[in-house]
């Protein structure tokens, strides 16, 4: 199982600086020639389905198409692996006159992972993961100093076809989260409800479906406790540069609002990837990112906005990730 989550992992990192396109494709059809890909399809169902970062794996797909890596400011990164165990990752970002950075430190020991981050405001986030305390359980611990409130527990189950993710935050009032998928090489059904024991009132409720072919992947789901439906589409085209596209559109059923946003990616050889983005509002940019050396990326930003006529409408960016 855990070689199955670092080839996708893989797959996401190698596309973001050698082409998007063929990476994952390649992983799908691997990924197709077994069973774990169902395995693999929940997993990514169950991690917070249909939150922030939307993970049908469709969603994922598209969202790292149309959004991964764009930056309009700048921003630097430097990982030092250590083959003991211990791994060492410094970032930086500067937004306007703003310089903002954190340090983060990774130890793995066995089936335990600890990750400890230090930002520039002097604030601590904590995270201990344990694999297999029983067969296809993994619980984390995470919390935050100084905020004493902020310790949370969560637990996932994995089976062959199907995944279940809760979560209870640690604190007088919790939050409690849980979410479930079912899944198959062609079709993934996932849901998601949170509840607040203070109020108790659901915070949240959604659901979704996808559906996966190698050559396409599409989703539909309802968010926003049913106000809000969204779908997702990427496309992967069978040429030499590994062309893709991928669209998301979503609607909202209260203000009868639409919003789109379409982008494609390409190398432009084999260490450079161009990517561009059209949105409803008037936004076009494009990211080109290189990699100039093994694992590490140089990327450029940029973005118009044709709404702006009398203030700044161009934005651009750079970013540098450096990994010895």
């Amino acid at each position: 199982m855990e070689d199955v989550q670092k080839g996708r992992t893989l797959a996401f990192s190698s596309a973001a600086h050698r082409g998007f396109a063929p990476v994952v494709l390649r992983e799908r059809e691997k990924e197709r020639d077994n069973d774990s890909y169902a395995s693999t399809l929940s997993l990514a169902a169950a991690r917070r389905f249909l939150s922030a970062s939307l993970v049908i794996p469709s969603l994922v797909w598209a969202k790292e198409l149309l959004y991964k890596d764009y930056n309009f400011d700048h921003k630097f990164s430097l990982s030092i692996p250590n083959s003991t165990g211990l791994g060492l990752i410094a970032t930086g970002l500067k937004k306007d006159q703003v310089f903002a950075g954190d340090i983060s430190t990774l130890y793995k020991s066995g089936n335990t992972t600890v990750d400890v981050k230090v930002d520039t405001y002097s604030n601590v986030s904590t995270k201990v993961t344990v694999n297999d305390i029983l067969h296809g359980t993994k619980a984390a611990l995470s919390f935050n100093i100084p905020d004493h409130k902020s310790g949370k527990l969560d637990v996932q189950y994995l089976h062959p076809h199907a995944a279940v993710d809760s979560s209870i935050g640690l604190n007088p009032s919790p939050l409690l989260e849980l979410s479930a998928a079912i899944g198959s090489k062609d079709l993934c059904l996932g849901a998601e409800v949170g509840f607040n024991t203070t109020s108790a009132s659901f915070t949240k409720y959604n659901a979704g479906v996808a559906f996966n072919k190698p050559d396409f992947s599409a989703a539909l789901m309802l968010a926003d406790k049913g106000q809000t439906l969204k779908t997702s589409y990427i496309h992967y085209v069978d040429r030499p540069d590994g062309f893709t596209v991928a669209a998301e559109m979503t609607h909202r059923f209260s203000s009868f609002e639409n919003r789109f946003t379409i982008g494609s990616s390409q190398l432009i050889d084999p260490k450079t990837v161009l990517k561009t983005r059209f949105s409803d509002d008037g936004k076009a940019a494009f990211q080109c990112q290189r990699t100039w050396r093994p694992n590490s990326l140089i990327t450029v930003s940029a973005e118009y906005d044709s709404t702006k006529i009398f203030s700044s409408s161009t934005k651009f960016g750079l970013a540098l990730s450096l990994k010895p």
